[in-house]
C-alpha cells in the first residue's frame, strides 16, 4: 500500500498511523480523539505558559495550535480567554480531524480564531507557523513506537522558539504531566516534563503516575527510576503533610523541595510554580532511553 494519501474531495481523514509516512501528505494524518472534555480541563497549561513563558506569549511570533480540541471548541475558546490578558492580539488555530467537530466549531470562529481540518500533519496556510502546539490527550492512544514520529512531525510546522506541550489529564483535569518541547533552529530541544495537582482535592503524588505522557507511561514499572521517583515524592509528601496538615499549596512545596535537597531531582524550584501545585523536572528520572533529549528535524515547508 502507498504511503502517499491520494486526493478525495471530502478530506476525510486518514486512519494510517503518523508514524507510517515519511513523506507528508495533504490528507490528515492521525485518528479521531475521544472528544469529550470538562470546563476548564486544560486550564493548567495555560497557567504553565503564563507563568514559565510570559514574554513569550506576550509577543507570540505565530499562531496558538490546539491539536485535537474535541466534540466542542471550549478547550480553545478557554484558552483564548486566559492567554489573551497577556496578549489580546494572539491568533488561535483549533484542529480537528473529524469534519463534523470542525463544522460544529465555526460558530466561534472570528479574526483571532479559526477551525480547520487536520492531523499531525497541521493545515497550516502559505506564511503561517505555529509559535505553540498543545497537544494534550492526544497521543495516549497510539502504541509507544509513534510517539517520536508524531512529535517529529509537529515539530516541522513550529516557528524558532516554538513550544509543543504533549502529555494527559485525567478527565477533570485535578491531576496532568506533560512533555515541553523547543525548537531552536532545526532541532527540537526537550525542556522537562511538568507534573500539576489541583490541590484543593485529596493529593497522592503516586496518583499522577496514571496521567505519564505515552512515552514514558509503560516506563514506571517496580524498580524503575521512574518508579522510585514517584516513591521518593510519596515519602517527601508525608513528611510535609506532617509539618504543614492544613496547607497543601505549602506541603507541594515543601516536598518538591524536599526533592531536589535530599534525592538531588532536578526540580524547578520557582515558588510561582510549586505554590500553584507544578513540579516541573528538567531532566527525566533515570534518564530513560526511549525519551530523546534532542530531535533533529527541518522545518516543514508551509
Amino acid at each position: 500500500m502507498s504511503h502517499k494519501a491520494k486526493s478525495t474531495p471530502d478530506k476525510k481523514p486518514s486512519s494510517a498511523r503518523p508514524g507510517r509516512h515519511p513523506a507528508l501528505s495533504k490528507k490528515p494524518l492521525g485518528l479521531p480523539t475521544r472528544g469529550k472534555t470538562a470546563p476548564n480541563r486544560l486550564r493548567p497549561t495555560d497557567t504553565f505558559l503564563a507563568l514559565c513563558h510570559a514574554e513569550f506569549v506576550r509577543a507570540l511570533p505565530g499562531l496558538y495550535v490546539d491539536l485535537g480540541y474535541g466534540e466542542t471548541p471550549q478547550t480553545t475558546l478557554e484558552s483564548a480567554a486566559r492567554l489573551r490578558r497577556l496578549n489580546p492580539g494572539l491568533q488561535f488555530l483549533g484542529v480537528e480531524i473529524e469534519p463534523a467537530r470542525v463544522a460544529v466549531a465555526q460558530y466561534a470562529a472570528g479574526p483571532q480564531m479559526e477551525f480547520r481540518l487536520g492531523g499531525f500533519n497541521l493545515p497550516l496556510r502559505a506564511g503561517e507557523r505555529a509559535a505553540v502546539i498543545r497537544a494534550m490527550n492526544v497521543l495516549r492512544q497510539y502504541p509507544e513506537g509513534e510517539y517520536r514520529p508524531s512529535i517529529d512531525i509537529l515539530a516541522r510546522y513550529l516557528g524558532e522558539e516554538g513550544l509543543l506541550l504533549e502529555g494527559t489529564s485525567d478527565p477533570p483535569g485535578r491531576w496532568m504531566a506533560f512533555n515541553v518541547y523547543r525548537r531552536r533552529r532545526a532541532e527540537l530541544a526537550y525542556d522537562g516534563l511538568t507534573f500539576f495537582a489541583r490541590l484543593r482535592h485529596p493529593f497522592s503524588p503516586r496518583e499522577l503516575q496514571a496521567v505519564l505522557p505515552k512515552n514514558l507511561i509503560h516506563h514506571a514499572e517496580p524498580g524503575s527510576p521512574l518508579d522510585r521517583f514517584f516513591g521518593d515524592w510519596e515519602r517527601c509528601w508525608r513528611r510535609a503533610f506532617r509539618r504543614a496538615p492544613e496547607d497543601p499549596r505549602h506541603c507541594f512545596l515543601l516536598a518538591a523541595r524536599d526533592l531536589a535537597a535530599d534525592f538531588g531531582y532536578p526540580v524547578d524550584r520557582r515558588s510561582i510554580l510549586l505554590a500553584r501545585g507544578f513540579l516541573r523536572l528538567t531532566s527525566i528520572p533515570g534518564n530513560t532511553a526511549d525519551q530523546p533529549s534532542l530531535f533533529r528535524t527541518p522545518p516543514e515547508k508551509v
